[in-house]
């Protein structure tokens, strides 16, 4: 399911840098530019998560998030150059679920979005069911066997090597779960990782080599930039 971002500041700068890397990310981003207007978007949309400026005309983004919380339970970042431990708290105590300085790396801004995401919906969801009663993973038209270690496309077999079929593995049993390439590299080699990114990079063009339609841009296993990497839900491919 795609997710909607609500992004509220009357910096507009600061908007479409944010707005680049989350649509980068597959996340749908609303557009707000003060507080009036971003209240009026509140109501007439679907929105799973804001990120609010504190420092707004017409409604500020206090009074704003007072308003969200008489009627909203969504997600709300407050994003302000107001950085004192008090704004902080009296934020937090409002109803604001994280706060973030300016100025910002904007793929901090991305990863709290995402771990907001992840806590508030997918955490609180039953947990998508990975594997069927005979040992397989099945997320569009990829089975992986974990009994004899092969994998299916279109019924297809598709050949692996120990090491694809352990990363690939690790991807398809935690679908939309976001994997560093620390955590991938101690996982399927478990070795310590000593910033060796390279070998996982090439082992993941690889299986996009075998798994993907268009390796360049591909469907199943996905580049978080700045992050990692993530395999498809099920629910991509419905």
């Amino acid at each position: 399911m795609q997710r909607t971002v609500l992004l509220v500041d009357d910096n507009r700068e600061i908007i479409e840098l944010l707005k680049l890397f989350l649509e980068k990310e597959g996340l749908r981003i609303l557009e707000a530019y003060n507080g009036a207007q971003a209240w009026s978007c509140i109501q007439q949309e679907s929105i799973d998560l804001a990120v609010l400026d504190i420092m707004m005309p017409e409604l500020n983004g206090v009074q704003l998030l007072q308003l969200l919380r008489a009627e909203y339970k969504l997600p709300v970042i407050l994003l302000s150059a107001k950085n004192q431990d008090s704004d902080k708290i009296l934020g937090l105590r409002l109803g604001a679920d994280d706060f973030i300085s300016k100025p910002f790396n904007p793929l901090e801004v991305v990863a709290r979005i995402h771990a907001m995401l992840r806590r508030t919906y997918d955490f609180n969801e039953p947990a998508e069911p990975v594997q069927d009663t005979l040992g397989h993973t099945r997320i569009g038209e990829l089975m992986l066997d974990h009994t004899d270690c092969v994998l299916y496309k279109a019924g297809r077999e598709i050949p692996l090597t120990a090491i694809e079929y352990k990363l690939l593995s690790t991807l398809m049993n935690a679908p939309g779960r976001i994997f560093t390439k620390k955590q991938l590299f101690e996982q399927v080699w478990s070795e310590h990782y000593y910033e060796d990114a390279n070998t996982i990079m090439v082992h993941i063009s690889r299986l996009r080599d075998k798994v993907e339609e268009t390796p360049k841009q591909p469907e199943y296993i996905r580049t978080i930039r700045g992050l990692g990497y993530k395999f498809a839900k099920k629910d991509d491919f419905r």
